[in-house]
């Protein structure tokens, strides 16, 4: 994770370019350690962004094939993690901005959905991609794409594992805006001004209301949303994603 901070502007950047910045439980904590640190005293905004021609494909999946833990320790780890990733966006006192320059697949797509604006390029894709090697979404998807894309779009998302352009991301309103890669920068620089332009701390109270007005406190959704997952994480379907990824080949469900 590289972070640099200029102009009261945070920017967090995904760099594992050669794995397309997949998460790993470091990368998860890096993140949300770099946002959590943010104040409206010091910062007007942080943007969120990856380095190569990915913004994060997702869980490691070699990581996932050599994982060896108990539930516990499972519930744990997305809790602590993905979890915290989520939770750090959501609760961020300063708005946060997704500059997605390039795919953003399964926790990719959730960092995107916790964001409070996201502009991508028009060549990415996303997708809630988990299914695909028998999960359930995490890092927030859970909570946060039923209520960004509707519930039959994000059902729609979640149980085929298919992946959509950055057009039709945005008119899901998954992400606000999708640019060519050219004025991917100046769309997501003339975002920030704006933001900067404004009561940092008045924003904060905004988005903390908004979220807590929506219903169900994100809290308990992502506590529900780490059970889930740890339960996912012990099926036949999970390995069998992980081993079909791993051998290039179509994974096989019951």
């Amino acid at each position: 994770m590289r972070v640099d901070d200029a102009d009261g502007v945070r920017t967090v950047t995904f760099d594992r370019p050669e794995a397309k910045n997949a998460f790993t439980a470091d990368v998860a904590r890096e993140l949300s350690a770099a946002l959590e640190e943010l104040t409206p005293e010091a910062f007007d905004a942080a943007v969120i962004t990856g380095d190569g021609d990915a913004f994060s494909a997702g869980g490691d999946i070699q990581a996932m094939a050599e994982r060896d833990e108990t539930a516990r320790e499972a519930y744990e780890r997305v809790r602590g993690t993905l979890g915290r990733v989520a939770e750090a966006i959501l609760t961020a006192p300063v708005p946060v901005v997704a500059r997605v320059n390039g795919d953003a697949v399964g926790a990719g797509t959730s960092v995107v959905a916790a964001c409070d604006f996201a502009y991508a390029t028009r060549d990415a894709r996303f997708g809630a991609s988990f299914v695909n090697v028998g999960l359930v979404p995490d890092a927030g998807a859970t909570v946060t794409l039923p209520r960004l894309v509707g519930l039959r779009a994000a059902k729609e998302l979640v149980f085929t594992g298919k992946l959509i352009s950055a057009e039709r991301a945005a008119e899901l309103d998954l992400v606000n805006e999708a640019v060519a890669a050219a004025d991917l920068d100046a769309t997501v620089d003339e975002t920030v001004e704006t933001l900067a332009a404004q009561p940092t701390e008045t924003l904060a109270l905004a988005k903390e209301a908004i979220h807590a007005n929506l219903g169900r406190s994100w809290a308990d959704g992502l506590e529900r949303e780490a059970h889930a997952q740890t339960l996912a994480y012990d099926t036949d379907a999970h390995e069998e994603g992980v081993s079909a990824f791993l051998e290039k080949r179509r994974p096989q469900f019951d």
